[in-house]
């Protein structure tokens, strides 16, 4: 289990499990997600939702696992673009231990 937080401020913080991170590689979620500019914004958040969104319409196969990150991490109260970095930041660091 790893821990993100959600704010500048550090008064919010949201648990990572492996799962997501995994769900997170399965469906690529973070390739061509930021553009060029490098910056994490609200637009690259919303981007992220609608992607998801695309994906489980689209598809024939079970998608439990891509309904659990939504619920647990994508769709959080507290989930923000400061978030979504802090998210992004944990998975490439991730990736490259577990790859």
């Amino acid at each position: 289990m790893y821990s993100i937080q959600l704010n500048k401020s550090g008064s919010r913080h949201l648990d990572i499990t492996e799962e997501n991170l995994q769900t997170i590689r399965k469906y690529a979620l973070f390739q061509g997600l930021v553009d060029s500019s490098g910056y994490i914004t609200e637009d690259v958040l919303e981007k992220l939702r609608l992607n998801i969104r695309a994906i489980i319409a689209r598809s024939t196969e079970d998608t439990t696992d891509l309904l659990d990150l939504c619920i647990d991490v994508v769709y959080h109260d507290s989930m923000k673009a400061f978030g979504l970095g802090q998210l992004q930041r944990l998975y490439n660091e991730w990736e490259s231990r577990t790859s």
